[in-house]
């Protein structure tokens, strides 16, 4: 049985668009090729820092929600401490009310969406 996951990272805001899609698509693959399937992902874009990290006052920020086995989260922590591109990250398991809330989260969302078209 695997557990249910959130990960959020920021990127370094100083590569080009190509580059940040590559850094994303990394976490991808990392979950996707280790047994994880993505539930939801989000961009969420450039915004500014509450603090400088590195010199950079904004990063791209993005958001996962996964299921995955456990021990794929040691893998992918560590990835993101080698690669340079990632400013920082946080990742941890949701309980069931968290996956409740994200689940309804959405699902309001998606009805808001579909109002506007």
């Amino acid at each position: 049985m695997s557990n249910q996951y959130e990960t959020v990272f920021i990127i370094t805001p100083v590569l080009s668009e190509a580059q940040t899609k590559e850094a994303v698509e990394k976490v991808r693959k990392i979950i996707t090729d280790n047994g994880g399937e993505i539930v939801h992902y989000q961009d969420w874009g450039l915004r500014k820092l509450a603090y400088p990290i590195s010199n950079k006052s904004t990063g791209f920020y993005n958001h996962f929600e996964f299921r995955a086995p456990g021990e794929l989260i040691a893998r992918l922590e560590t990835e993101y401490k080698r690669d340079e591109r990632f400013l920082r990250f946080l990742t941890f398991r949701m309980d069931k009310y968290a996956i409740e809330y994200s689940e309804k989260r959405r699902s309001i969302a998606n009805q808001e969406a579909k109002k506007e078209e």
